[in-house]
């Protein structure tokens, strides 16, 4: 695993239904057999994962292609890839 490229897990996002009041782990290294959340497959790399805390229960886009630099959420580079 490269240390500093993340692994892109697909070119495009992940809609996900949030519950409100929970917190969810967003995978940064691409690896993770759970995307778009982490499994622990970072370990022993500098990736770590990224905590989102939903405020209310909605449809929100987590990153897919691990490039966002609005990560954990998508911004759309996936298109740049």
């Amino acid at each position: 695993m490269n240390d500093k490229i993340p692994t892109i897990a697909q070119k495009s996002p992940y809609a996900v239904d949030v519950e409100g009041g929970k917190s969810y782990w967003w995978c940064a290294c691409g690896k993770s057999k759970n995307q778009p959340f982490c499994d622990g497959s970072h370990k022993g790399s500098a990736f770590t994962p990224r905590e989102y805390h939903a405020e209310t229960s909605a449809t929100v886009y987590f990153c897919g292609c691990k490039h966002s630099a609005g990560a954990p959420l998508c911004d759309g580079s996936h298109k740049k890839l």
